[in-house]
């Protein structure tokens, strides 16, 4: 076992070597960095503790999930029954108590209703449910009632998307390395490193950015929409910047073009050098917009954003081309952000701030200077205790120790983890635990050469005999690591992963590496004895 080829040496020194140069980055300042190889620009990041930055719990509403999903029923069983041989004729569409009713003029029709309305819901999920129930109630009535693994399965389905669409968000903002994750059913966790004032960030995430484009009801009563009454077909919305000073209108609810249409979204200016968003439609989308535009000439039409109309401006000639403006009362701040909004796609669901901190870089930079003299106060005692139990062999441990520390750094960059606060923790643990490998091993030898044998024979047997019981210390380590990892979030996740890391690299290190320098002295310096 203490026989190693060159090619065996090449092979072992080859992985150290690589974690090393990989390291090497993370201690250079970020313009030196960036002219080092693309393969060796890789850095550890440092977490919200540690940089600095800005940290937000959001929560999204499952009634907002299930009352939209009972508004987009609606939409589909109207088509439906209207689109079909013969017509369906129906009454007014309840939605009270969280459930679709409505009653069938002609009751020979209801079962050929419920025919059409079945194909309409969907099996939620491996459930076996379906996400609606349809019924018939009094012969005449259909009541179509939302399951609560069709809920469910729409809320999981939705917070996955409010997830890609707040990434894609906060990279629109050229933030470095944030932290998106979902916690629990319906909450988001939200770490922008280096960002101090977390209001930009929330005025960002807090928009559902639904973007929808209405006609405005010319045909409305001011005085009743000015107490919150529309004309059947109308609903009335806010509309601070009115001007006519009415803070409400009345718009029609067909929506015309909504943000779905949408390809891109820029902030810019009119000629008047005010700040406005310019919108892209798709090919759908812009011949929607051309041919409402074309057939409504002289009439007003509605901006909508997230249920708030922005503008309502007149269609003075047919709007052609796929292209249009949003204005209203921006700044440039608040254009661009609306614009990147609109360019990553609505939310599917409003997201509220439950939790909001801030930490300072102040803060950071004084939990790195601790955790760096915790880390020099470990290295520099296990170094001592080890020289001095074990002389050679414990110069051999103490540069495995090193090159251990430079490696979990290497392939921390490689993998692009985060090292938080626990993370120190973590690796000041790592740095005291590394050497029980090479503990073992040295104990062994000692009493492989109290009971008599050489010493080529005291340390391969050592370094044999010992491996079993390192590999198994070390499984139950994993398995603690491993569990923390997946069930943990945030700072003991963070721990977890320096741990993990930190494991496989100080038995590589401690087992593989210090045989090696082993074998090189027994070969080159022949001992009769060891001092150990």
């Amino acid at each position: 076992m203490l026989n190693f080829s060159r090619w065996a040496v090449a092979a072992i020194l080859l992985p150290l070597v690589i974690g090393i140069l990989c390291a090497v980055p993370s201690f250079l300042p970020d313009s030196a960095a960036e002219k080092l190889p693309r393969f060796m620009q890789t850095r550890v990041n440092l977490g919200l503790d540690l940089s600095g930055g800005s940290h937000l719990l959001l929560e999204a509403s499952t009634q907002d999930v299930a009352k939209q999903r009972l508004t987009n029923m609606e939409e589909q069983v109207r088509t439906e029954l209207r689109r079909g041989d013969p017509k369906i004729a129906v009454g007014d569409i309840s939605s009270r108590d969280g459930k679709l009713s409505f009653m069938v003029r002609n009751p020979a029709q209801v079962d050929a209703a419920v025919e059409r309305i079945r194909p309409l819901t969907q099996g939620a999920g491996l459930t076996g449910q379906r996400d609606f129930n349809v019924e018939v109630v009094n012969s005449s009535t259909i009541v179509i009632t939302p399951t609560d693994a069709g809920i469910n399965n729409a809320v999981k389905s939705a917070m996955e998307v409010a997830t890609e669409v707040i990434r894609k968000r906060i990279d629109e903002m050229g933030t470095r390395e944030p932290t998106i994750q979902q916690q629990g059913d319906n909450r988001i966790v939200v770490q922008v490193p280096g960002l101090q004032n977390p209001k930009a960030l929330k005025d960002l995430l807090g928009q559902t950015a639904k973007l929808e484009f209405k006609l405005v009801d010319v045909n409305a009563n001011p005085a009743e929409v000015a107490q919150g009454r529309a004309p059947v077909g109308s609903e009335v919305l806010p509309y601070p910047d009115n001007p006519s000073r009415v803070p409400v209108i009345a718009v029609k609810r067909q929506v015309m073009v909504s943000g779905e249409d949408l390809t891109d979204a820029t902030q810019g200016y009119d000629q008047n050098n005010q700040a406005i968003v310019n919108i892209r439609f798709n090919g759908s989308g812009g011949r929607k917009f051309g041919q409402v535009t074309s057939q409504n000439v002289n009439r007003p039409f509605a901006i909508i954003l997230d249920g708030k109309v922005l503008s309502a401006p007149n269609i003075n000639e047919p709007i052609l081309g796929g292209s249009a403006q949003i204005s209203g009362n921006f700044t440039v701040e608040s254009a661009n952000q609306l614009a990147i909004a609109l360019r990553s796609g609505k939310l599917p669901v409003a997201l509220t701030v439950v939790e909001e901190r801030t930490v300072g870089p102040q803060l950071g930079a004084d939990s790195i200077r601790a955790g760096l003299i915790a880390s020099v106060i470990a290295v520099v005692a296990v170094a001592a205790f080890m020289f001095f139990s074990y002389g050679r062999f414990g110069v051999y441990a103490n540069i495995a120790v090193t090159i251990n520390v430079l490696v979990i750094l290497g392939v921390m960059g490689i993998l692009g983890a985060t090292l938080t606060l626990p993370g120190i923790a973590g690796f000041v643990l790592t740095i005291g635990t590394a050497v029980d490998a090479n503990v073992l091993i040295y104990e062994r030898i000692r009493e492989e050469r109290r009971r008599g044998r050489g010493v080529v024979q005291a340390i391969e047997y050592g370094y044999k005999e010992a491996s079993r019981t390192i590999f198994e210390a070390n499984v139950t380590h994993a398995i603690a690591g491993g569990i923390m990892l997946a069930l943990g979030s945030g700072p003991i996740k963070g721990f977890a992963i320096v741990l993990l890391i930190g494991i496989a690299t100080s038995v590589y290190t401690a087992v593989t590496f210090t045989r090696v320098l082993a074998a090189w002295w027994l070969r080159t310096k022949r001992p009769t004895e060891i001092n150990i």
